[in-house]
């Protein structure tokens, strides 16, 4: 790569533009945070740091990357999570489920961009932020036409809203990063990355006091040394009820053709999370009392495809997953349990 001097338009008081990623494993947040920090330091002659943080290295667990660039001048001399980024990028929506991943997002000069299918209103809503610059791109779609992954598109997005990535150093970059190990995969992946960039849609929302601020706040583990029970006793007992496993979904999820079923039961028995429900009454085929297969409680399902590779009446296929449908699936299942 050629090394040109580039300058940061938007810089905090330390003199850094800050990049905050929220995804999960799996997703590809930790790869796209290094590959914005090559392109950026080899590529465009910035100084800066990457690093990602992260608890156990699978699938579906929370990962955080941050990106913090400055004149190559300067030096970097603090290597502390992001507070307050210029561009938060969220992986995948369901995070906010149950992870703070809009804190220290300030209207004004956080950008933050969203992997869904909402209008940047509607994704106002669904995250409850004060106001701001909201980006949305449906990463997922575009991954899955382009043969690519959500990684790529969201760095397409990232790139539109910071304002100063030169494209070279970028497609660059993932070559680096891709080009030997999977030159099969180049045309997707750039072709994803542009997409990312051109199908972004930004929007600025006003202040108008219909969510409160967002501070940012660390977070920290209900236990530690001062108060964790001795022998590390578990004295709360477990109860699969409040589990959710949505936020494990990569975009894919079993899809169930109530006409295709017969009741064999393979899927439940190779489901590893129990997700099927069923209930006792007449088949709707043959009149026979039994138990009836009603559908899957997406609340539990991680989108792991198995039952649909088992199923040999085609009654369980892969689809991408439609986060409104699925909820309305769950609700309706649990009314009937």
């Amino acid at each position: 790569m050629t090394r040109t001097a580039v300058g940061i338009p938007v810089k905090n008081d330390l003199g850094f533009f800050e990049i905050r990623l929220e995804s999960i494993g799996g997703l590809g947040a930790n790869v796209a945070g290094k590959i914005l920090t090559e392109a950026a330091i080899l590529g465009m002659g910035l100084n800066g740091a990457g690093f990602a943080s992260y608890g156990s290295e699978k699938k579906g667990t929370p990962v955080k990357a941050n990106i913090r660039l400055c004149e190559a001048a300067q030096q970097v001399r603090i290597n502390s999570p992001i507070e307050e980024p210029h561009v938060l990028a969220i992986f995948h929506e369901a995070l906010a489920k149950s992870v703070p991943v809009t804190a220290g997002a300030v209207p004004g000069k956080t950008t933050v961009l969203l992997n869904t299918r909402k209008t940047p209103k509607e994704a106002r809503d669904f995250l409850k932020l004060e106001g701001g610059k909201i980006g949305v791109v449906d990463a997922m779609e575009i991954a899955m036409a382009t043969g690519s992954r959500v990684n790529m598109v969201m760095m397409g997005a990232i790139t539109r809203a910071a304002g100063f990535f030169e494209w070279k150093a970028l497609e660059d970059a993932v070559r680096e990063a891709f080009g030997k190990k999977y030159p099969a995969l180049m045309k997707g992946n750039l072709e994803a990355l542009k997409r990312g960039c051109d199908e972004v849609k930004i929007e600025e929302i006003p202040v108008d006091g219909k969510y409160p601020a967002s501070p940012f706040r660390r977070e920290e583990p209900k236990l530690g040394y001062e108060n964790a029970p001795m022998g590390g006793t578990i004295y709360e007992v477990g109860n699969m009820r409040f589990k959710d496993l949505s936020t494990s979904r990569t975009g894919m999820i079993p899809l169930f053709l109530l006409e295709k079923c017969t009741r064999c039961g393979e899927c439940d028995i190779t489901c590893p999370d129990y997700c099927f429900v069923w209930e006792r009454g007449k088949d709707p085929k043959t009149g026979k009392d039994g138990m009836v297969l009603l559908g899957i409680d997406y609340q539990y399902c991680k989108g792991c495809l198995r039952c649909t590779n088992i199923c040999k009446f085609g009654a369980l296929v892969p689809a991408k997953e439609a986060e409104q449908d699925m909820e309305a699936i769950t609700v309706k299942l649990k009314a009937r349990k």
